[in-house]
């Protein structure tokens, strides 16, 4: 039944504002973070993440680290964007587009988890693993193909076999 609606139903549409809810779910907590041990300051609510290391570098740390991941995430999402548009407009089928969406969701939840609570180098460097495998095509490709036998996949595959169907040629 699940695959059935995987490939009737265009659902990878509705990516483009649960990307877009990713994106804002480390400003969220970095908001509530803020506003639960100094107080909100609406003078200056962006010097709120210089207040809380000013009183707790530890947790100051962290609330910067919910600031890059919400950076990180409105840098992504045009090009989410883009590769959903193109994929669905170049007639890729809904099966594909969907499980592309559906893994691009669950790499950048996972990215924004070990942003947030990295503290140690492997643990960045796992992070920038997640964020390489979301970001797709090229750079994860030869290990995708050795590993799961199959292309992988999220936007910047999107964009190439979206091109590649206009184009009229193999994806």
């Amino acid at each position: 039944m699940f695959t059935s609606i995987l490939e009737s139903t265009p659902l990878c549409l509705y990516s483009i504002p649960i990307v877009w809810l990713t994106s804002f779910w480390p400003a969220a907590t970095r908001l509530a973070l803020v506003g639960k041990t100094i107080g909100p300051q609406n003078l200056a609510p962006r010097a709120g993440v210089q207040r809380l290391t000013e009183k707790d570098p530890l947790l100051g740390a962290k609330a910067a680290r919910m600031e890059a991941a919400h950076q990180n995430g409105n840098e992504i999402f045009p090009l989410w964007i883009a590769a959903v548009f193109a994929g669905h407009l170049a007639g890729i089928d809904n099966y594909t587009m969907n499980t592309y969406s559906i893994a691009f969701i669950a790499l950048r939840v996972v990215y924004n988890y070990i942003y947030v609570n990295q503290s140690t180098n492997i643990v960045a460097a796992s992070r920038s693993l997640v964020w390489l495998a979301g970001f797709g095509e090229r750079v994860v490709r030869l290990a995708h193909l050795v590993i799961l036998k199959k292309p992988p996949g999220l936007p910047m595959t999107i964009l190439v076999k979206a091109a590649n169907k206009v184009a009229g040629t193999a994806t």
